[in-house]
């Protein structure tokens, strides 16, 4: 089984450059789209639909902002959006998937370069979201949760770790938080198969960044360590075009 996870930066403009095609090619069992940026309500049917999926659509209050859809090709998988918490839950950032023997969240973390502010949302959403998939695999479900964190989580996770440690995306609060969720179980699923592995998936646009690979891998699959040995791979699709992010998978049994 193969999983996708895309922050595509608007979904009608990834679906101009092709992603279709690019589904059609890499056949995900589940794809997990981030900042689609976008209302099914207000598209024609055949804008939000990719043939042979169900989708499930988590829309923000705001129109044109952040949102997260997933997309089963078993088109039997329940999906519910939202985490019940109404701040977060008004930014479209979370779809939940019941996989059969697994929940895979697919999850748009806030961005906190705006302000103070936002920096102390993102950090709250940080806490209550390892509270919440805490709670669930207490309760004897397995979570693997994926999508655009918006940290790098290490000095090998950027291209200039020292000229941005003061940045938010690397602030030491942020990194912190990551190492929590490793704290609790949690394993950073392409560091498990490429531990020194120098690859990136989101590159700025305002610094032709991407054909430098001046980038940052803030596109991750978590896995809870009682998945571990169903684990099979775990990659980053770099050559695969269509937005400032690229695709990050994870290849489990």
């Amino acid at each position: 089984m193969r999983l996708y996870s895309w922050n595509v930066n608007g979904w009608r403009a990834a679906c101009r450059k092709g992603l279709r095609d690019w589904v059609d090619n890499a056949k995900p069992d589940l794809l997990c789209i981030q900042e689609s940026k976008a209302d099914p309500t207000t598209m024609r049917p055949e804008e939000s639909r990719l043939d042979g999926y169900s989708s499930c659509w988590a829309v923000a209050q705001r129109p044109g902002y952040s949102g997260v859809a997933t997309f089963s090709k078993p088109a039997d998988c329940p999906a519910r959006p939202g985490l019940g918490i109404q701040r977060f839950d008004a930014e479209g950032r979370v779809v939940i998937t019941d996989c059969g023997d697994f929940d895979l969240y697919n999850v748009y973390f806030p961005n906190g370069k705006k302000d103070r502010e936002r920096l102390a949302f993102k950090l709250d959403f940080y806490a209550a979201f390892l509270e919440h998939v805490n709670h669930r695999v207490a309760t004897g479900r397995p979570v693997i949760f994926c999508g655009d964190v918006n940290t790098a989580h290490r000095p090998i996770d950027l291209a200039r770790p020292k000229e941005n440690q003061h940045i938010s995306g690397f602030l030491p609060e942020e990194r912190a938080c990551l190492d929590l969720w490793e704290q609790h179980g949690w394993v950073d699923s392409f560091r498990h198969f490429h531990p020194d592995e120098v690859r990136y998936s989101w590159w700025s646009q305002r610094t032709d960044a991407r054909s430098r690979d001046i980038g940052w891998r803030l596109d991750y699959f978590w896995v809870h360590q009682s998945l571990l040995p169903r684990l099979r791979d775990a990659g980053i699709a770099t050559e695969v075009m269509g937005s400032d992010h690229c695709p990050v998978w994870l290849e489990i049994h």
